[in-house]
């Protein structure tokens, strides 16, 4: 191997190699991961809840549970959630999302939604994996309830200590 103590000499010992034409700067992005039915398919969690979601183009009709939006989760906060993932990759209305949630509460739930939906997005489209990244909705939110724990009132709280 030749001496390479600069980058000119680098550069004139990978010319003279085939290795030139396998190095890119752009990655590779993965297939999409879309069924026979044009749509791309996701389970989210947060907290106690999960949901199994399913994307396709359309008009942004959102379903949860066989109900609208709307109506499942009552408080705009809830809906405001779910959209998140949506406004950050700048595709507000322009897919269908029909979701199945269980366990948990409304906002464990809202939760579960949006981290559903944002994998299916990266499944749908890779590229808009990096957005979503940034903005926090790819990474699963793993904190739920401490257990309560015997001799205690709740997971910490104590009972009144008495000294007599």
């Amino acid at each position: 191997m030749a001496d390479t103590k600069t980058l000119e000499d680098l550069k004139n010992v990978i010319e003279g190699t085939d290795t030139v034409s396998t190095i890119t700067d752009s990655t590779v992005l993965p297939e999409p991961k879309i069924d026979d039915l044009g749509r791309a398919y996701a389970t989210g969690k947060r907290k106690n809840s999960i949901a199994r979601v399913w994307i396709k183009p359309g008009n942004g009709k959102i379903t949860v549970n066989g109900r609208d939006q709307g109506v499942y989760f009552a408080r705009p906060v809830l809906r405001l959630i779910i959209a998140q993932a949506f406004q950050v990759a700048e595709r507000v209305d322009s897919y269908d999302v029909v979701a199945t949630v269980k366990g948990g509460g409304l906002s464990g739930q809202a939760g579960a939604v949006r981290h559903g939906i944002t994998k299916a997005l990266t499944y749908y489209e890779p590229s808009l994996r990096r957005s979503l990244k940034a903005a926090g909705f790819i990474t699963r939110d793993s904190r739920v309830v401490e257990r309560k724990k015997y001799g205690r009132a709740k997971a910490r709280k104590s009972f009144q200590f008495s000294k007599r």
